[in-house]
């Protein structure tokens, strides 16, 4: 096995018998006329509620491994009230999964608490190249063909949910899937936008947005327009009950504004989207929309003034009314420390972290949105086997009580 990687299953057999043994009563001498002394364990003086609150507060792996320390540990942290405990916890930090093939849907999940990499399965999702979304513990997948297979599901317990199809273009020229969860209810928002060429005119786009409650488990189109000069694309985001969307020239705008922002009120669903047109921060190579805490964040490819397209260097924004507040640049360090970094790249976060990778290289770099920090990751278990092997990943909070 690779150093870095870690399996569940490995992971509580190897470390059993320590974690055991750190819990039993144990004699020895002390040092005071090598009188011997009895140390009680401590688990077995605190009642279960208590041991319940304490357990509470580990990282999800050593949840995972404290249920194999013994039966009644196993009993405490399968039980609902341990959930309930868990769920009143501060959300643990968001982990970040990276596909390792083109093929198939495998790789492993970074946890940045442990700094540790874990070989889990994914389950639904048929192939990297699905669309995906997450919120407080959801993952949502929608296939990469007909777009109307989706799934739900908490990666950490495999809980799994198919979902109805949804109403509009089957087979749309683009689309972005996002999803909101309620933190109080654990009701659930999925958004797509959808977006088609009008037949024989490359200027006009048809758009449409459609919604999901899982309150009710219905789908609704809640707008169909025609963008004029704009097209919808892939990358969207919930943040407060609003839903924020990159739109990408369609032709007749100079090359410092291929890309810009608009925004619709899931509540009071607004319209026209034009209306709500935001520019972005100056000529990007991409952009990526992330929630953390409810702002609006985006990392973006900073282009060359003379080449928009060419990248020369990444940005992190947060959005203030209708104004962007730049929060960071990538140190020119760690921008090299990519090697070959394409203009187009993968970054996806929640909380007060932020994932950045290159689609080329295994590498992943880690921002702290509170310390404004970077920091490389400990290496992903995996190799690049051939030049043109990609990768490409998600994140998501794990968590034990949310269930789609």
């Amino acid at each position: 096995m690779d150093g870095g990687e870690t399996s569940w299953i490995s992971h509580c057999i190897d470390d059993l018998s320590k974690d055991i043994g750190d819990f039993d009563s144990f004699s020895e001498l002390s040092d005071e006329g090598n009188k011997e002394t009895t140390a009680v364990s401590v688990d077995l003086i605190l009642p279960d509620d208590l041991l319940e609150r304490i357990l509470a507060y580990l990282p999800i792996a050593s949840i995972f491994r404290a249920g194999s320390v013994c039966r009644r540990w196993h009993e405490i942290v399968s039980s609902k009230r341990f959930l309930w405990n868990f769920s009143h916890v501060v959300s643990q930090k968001p982990w970040y999964f990276m596909f390792t093939s083109s093929d198939e849907p495998v790789g492993y999940a970074y946890d940045p608490i442990l700094r540790k990499w874990y070989n889990i399965e994914l389950p639904c999702i048929q192939t990297p190249n699905w669309f995906i979304a997450s919120s407080c513990g959801l993952v949502c997948f929608m296939d990469n063909d007909s777009r109307s297979e989706l799934h739900i599901c908490n990666p950490i317990t495999k809980y799994c949910k198919k979902l109805e199809e949804p109403p509009g273009l089957k087979f749309s020229d683009y689309s972005a899937l996002s999803i909101s969860m309620n933190r109080t209810s654990h009701n659930y928002t999925i958004s797509i936008v959808k977006s088609k060429q009008v037949p024989g005119n490359f200027f006009q786009w048809d758009l449409s947005i459609h919604i999901y409650d899982s309150e009710t488990m219905m789908w609704a189109t809640s707008l169909t327009e025609v963008l004029t000069g704009w097209r919808g694309g892939d990358e969207s985001v919930v943040c407060d009950g609003v839903l924020y969307f990159l739109i990408y020239s369609s032709g007749g705008g100079t090359p410092e504004n291929r890309h810009g922002l608009v925004t619709y009120n899931l509540s009071s669903r607004s319209s026209p989207l034009i209306r709500s047109f935001i520019p972005v921060p100056g000529p990007l190579t991409c952009g990526r929309l992330m929630n953390l805490k409810e702002k609006l964040v985006m990392v973006g490819g900073i282009g060359k003034q003379d080449r928009p397209d060419i990248i020369k260097g990444i940005g992190i924004w947060v959005l203030d009314g209708r104004n962007w507040v730049e929060v960071s640049r990538m140190p020119h360090k760690f921008f090299q420390g990519f090697g070959e970094l394409d203009d187009v790249f993968a970054s996806s976060g929640t909380d007060n972290l932020i994932y950045i990778q290159s689609y080329g290289a295994p590498a992943l770099l880690v921002f702290d949105m509170n310390q404004k920090l970077w920091k490389w990751s400990p290496k992903c278990p995996v190799s690049k086997k051939f030049p043109l092997q990609l990768f490409t990943g998600f994140c998501f909070q794990p968590r034990l009580e949310i269930a789609p």
